[in-house]
């Protein structure tokens, strides 16, 4: 089954040239089935970047799956343009009021991670929508920072300023091969990482409930589960394009900041020669895992989930 988004969405005529199955709202009502309601609350500046990214991913699968765009409700959007953000994202204050909910709920990165939480402007509403997943959300993803933010809020777990950006594409080991999570991994893969903080394994054992599954000798824990709460945190990027590390790279280089090279991307660490993408299997496997995990368990009525 395909993923469920509107035509005019940039994301469906990308990911139909692809080959990605795609279904329109008229296509769906057609459909005597429940697709699963997945949200997305888009903290990225390059919005039609990255909810292409997560939708290519979710809809891979078998399942019909309904993607709801979601934002802050008063951070404007300074990269993506208006009309965009006014005809397919909804502020999260108008979900919360219409008390509606969710099979699986993503939350992204977002580009201010040098600050602390409470210097983030919409950290209090963040917080509210953390607390809101608990009720409304069958189980829940937070990417890179909302990862961070995610497992500090619900744990109390602190993020690290690193010295130098961890930036590339590292090795890391899977540690719970029978985790449903990791179904088809293999023992080791590669992961693109892009951050200039970390979360501390110590931190993490110190919580007994939370289990590592994914962690690198170089860069540290990546993939967390949080049973109690059907909760994942990935502090890395396995969504990213081919692209994606050079995009930023390119822009660093052009601003005239200090950034070195990502490491393990482009062949011989030669940023004139096309990077060659290592993880977007690995990519697939995790988010269609965390697909089919909700599918097995959610309930089939969406007024008993959060009961």
């Amino acid at each position: 089954m395909p993923i469920r988004i509107p035509e005019t969405l940039p994301a469906y005529s990308v990911l139909s040239r692809e080959g990605v199955m795609v279904m329109s709202d008229d296509q769906a009502a057609r459909q005597d089935i429940r697709p699963l309601r997945i949200g997305l609350l888009n903290l990225m500046p390059k919005k039609i970047q990255t909810e292409t990214q997560f939708a290519r991913l979710i809809g891979a699968g078998p399942l019909q799956i309904e993607m709801s765009l979601i934002r802050m409700s008063d951070h404007e959007a300074r990269n993506t343009a208006a009309e965009h953000m006014e005809e397919f994202y909804r502020p999260f204050s108008e979900v919360e009021a219409t008390g509606e909910k969710f099979d699986g709920f993503l939350v992204t990165g977002a580009p201010v991670e040098h600050l602390d939480f409470d210097e983030v402007t919409y950290w209090d509403e963040l917080r509210r929508v953390f607390d809101w997943t608990r009720t409304h959300c069958h189980s829940t993803f937070g990417v890179c920072w909302g990862g961070m933010a995610m497992i500090a809020h619900e744990h109390g777990i602190p993020k690290h300023l690193l010295e130098d950006k961890a930036f590339g594409c590292f090795r890391h080991r899977n540690l719970k091969p029978d985790s449903p999570y990791l179904r088809g991994f293999s023992d080791d893969c590669t992961v693109p990482v892009s951050r200039w903080t970390e979360i501390r394994q110590e931190d993490i054992d110190a919580r007994p409930g939370l289990k590592t599954l994914l962690a690198s000798d170089e860069v540290g824990p990546c993939l967390v589960e949080d049973p109690e709460r059907r909760t994942l945190y990935i502090f890395n990027h396995l969504e990213y394009d081919s692209h994606t590390l050079k995009e930023e790279y390119d822009r660093d280089v052009a601003a005239g900041s200090a950034i070195a090279v990502p490491r393990n991307y482009f062949p011989d660490d030669d940023p004139s020669r096309p990077p060659a993408n290592r993880w977007r299997s690995h990519a697939h496997l995790l988010y269609g895992n965390w697909i089919n995990e909700i599918y097995q368990t959610t309930p089939y009525d969406l007024n008993d989930i959060g009961r």
